[in-house]
Order: C-alpha cells, then structure tokens, then sequence
C-alpha cells in the first residue's frame, strides 16, 4: 500500500469530491485540514508517504523540503501550473508532478464580486443593517460609465473584460505584450503605458500571471499616478503588488480601497493591517474555491494517481513532460 496524504483540505471536502474507493487497493489516503507552515511540521506529517496531493499555491514544495522526503515518488497539484513547487528539484529526485484541469470562470466571478462589493459598500452597509446602525450611510459608486482597467488580457482578464462592457463600463488594458488588436478583439482599448492605464481608470484589475517581469510591478510609483477615488483589485497573485506600497497607499488615503483575494503569506497573519483596514474588503483565497473546480480538481488527482500506478502518468508538468 502506498501512502498518500492531500494538504490543506480547509473545507474537509477533498474526499467527498472524487472517487478514491477506486484506489482503495493499492493507496492509503489522509486527509489534512490544518495548513502546517513550517518545514520541519512537514516533514514530521509527510515522513514515509510517496504520494502527495496538493492545492494550487497553498503549501510551496521547495527543493529543500523535497529532498527532506526522500520516499516521495509524485506529486498531483490542482491546475497546470503551481510556481510553488520547485519542478527542476522534483525532477533531480525523480519525483514525478502532475496537475488536473482549471476553470477560469470562479476567478472571474469573484473579481467581480469585489468589484461590486466595493463599489456599493456592501459589508460596511450590511453589517451596519445587523447591528442595527445607520439605515444608509454611504454613496455607492456607479460602474455604468466609469473606467476598468485591467492589467492583463488573457483567459480570465478577457471574461471580467466582457462583464465590464455589459455593465457600461470603458473598458481599458494593457501588459507588455497586448497589442491594439488583440484588445480590441476582446471589448478593449489598449493603453500606451501601464501609467496611462493606472491614471485613467476608476477601478484596477489585476490577471497577470507572477513572473520576472510582473513581480512588484504595482509598486510605490504605481499608487502616485492613480485616481484617488480609484479602487485597486487582485485575484491573481500578491506579488505582483509591493505590499508595503499598498498598505502604505491605504492608509494615506491615496487610493479609495482594495479588493484582495491573494496574500503574500497564507493563511494571512492575525495581525496584518490587511485584516483591518477599514477601506480593504479581503477575502481568503477564494478566486478558485468552487465545486465544479473541485470537483475537477480531486477526480483529477485520482485519475493522476491512477495512471501513475499503472506506469504512464498523464498532466505531467515541468521539464520532464
């Protein structure tokens, strides 16, 4: 029997997405709820196991983890791309990677759900309905007419481009390689610059994938050319905003508030100003965290596993695809 453990099932779902009777046979599978955030906590939880199960970026599997569990033969991961885990050390261990299918479709949603979200104050407002406060004590902010624009252009910055137009909205883009006509194709103007988009539009989305050349890329000078009245939104990937510069940026007041889904430490410290900054509506990850995500994702990792037993992995990621 193999072991397999899958990490951090916050909502204690994994194995009732999936089939895994259909490794009952040949795979012992555990189940942990608590993120363990220490090298030395994993390596005590994962001593002896040869199959791990993992979600997207919540626990990186570093090289130095990695050659600390020296009986782990594979590694499935949701999605087809995970930056977290370290694919080269993986391959010198022999430890083979695999990922699963992902939708597009929740990171939108969710996007959007903070977009609105800010823009009508709906927490402040609905917290002040239950705790018997002021009936009205804000003005919302009308999307019909004012600017998105959106920091990338790709699957998911295309769909919350759509969405934008439906809504009235002027939809502006740009990142280092969008061009007029591929912006235009999806409902958009192409900014000149990065500045250009940050200076004249209501609401910044983020849909950038974390690389070289889009780490820090929002950074001090970034919240200098925006609008004060303007929102800042990331569904993407923390680093690509210079936390520092954010927090700093809100509570100067030089922007008018942030919608955030990703955070440079998960889960976020108890003490971050992030939690409690009264102009950042947060939320913890959850562009992803859907059923028919999850559900893909874990009938997948089955599916993975699966095909590794039988000696021809399928979804192999990294060089050794």
């Amino acid at each position: 029997m193999l072991r397999c453990v899958v990490l951090d099932d916050y909502q204690d779902v994994a194995l009732a997405m999936a089939d895994w009777s259909r490794l009952a046979e040949r795979v012992e599978v555990t189940v942990l709820r608590e993120h363990l955030d220490s090298e030395d906590a994993l390596v005590e939880a994962l001593s002896g196991v040869e199959v791990l199960v993992v979600m997207r970026e919540r626990t990186p599997l570093t090289g130095s983890l990695l050659a600390r569990l020296p009986g782990l033969r594979l590694v499935v991961t949701s999605g087809m791309r995970n930056a977290s885990i370290d694919l080269a050390a993986a391959e010198r261990q022999g430890v083979v990677v695999c990922g699963s299918a992902s939708r597009s479709e929740p990171a939108v949603e969710l996007t959007w759900a903070l977009i609105l979200g800010l823009a009508r104050k709906l927490v402040p407002e609905s917290t002040a309905l239950r705790a018997g406060g002021p009936w009205q004590s804000s003005v919302g902010v009308d999307l019909a007419g004012s600017t998105l624009g959106l920091l990338g252009l790709g699957k998911i910055g295309t769909r919350v481009a759509a969405v934008g137009a439906a809504f009235g909205m002027d939809v502006l883009a740009w990142s280092q390689n969008l061009t007029e006509d591929r912006a235009a194709a999806a409902g958009a103007r192409l900014a000149a610059s990065k500045e250009e988009l940050l200076a004249a539009s209501d609401f910044v989305s983020i849909h950038l994938v974390l690389g070289e050349r889009t780490r820090g890329l929002v950074d001090a000078e970034s919240f200098v050319h925006m609008r004060q009245s303007a929102y800042l939104v990331n569904t993407s990937r923390a680093a690509i905003v210079d936390q520092a510069a954010l927090v700093d940026a809100l509570r100067a007041g030089r922007i008018a508030g942030a919608g955030l889904d990703v955070f440079e430490v998960e889960p976020l410290p108890a003490d971050h100003p992030l939690r409690s900054l009264p102009t950042v509506l947060a939320t913890p990850h959850l562009g992803y965290v859907t059923k028919n995500n999850y559900s893909a994702y874990f009938r997948e990792a089955v599916e993975d596993i699966e095909a590794f037993l039988a000696g021809a992995p399928v979804r192999v990621l990294g060089a050794a695809k």
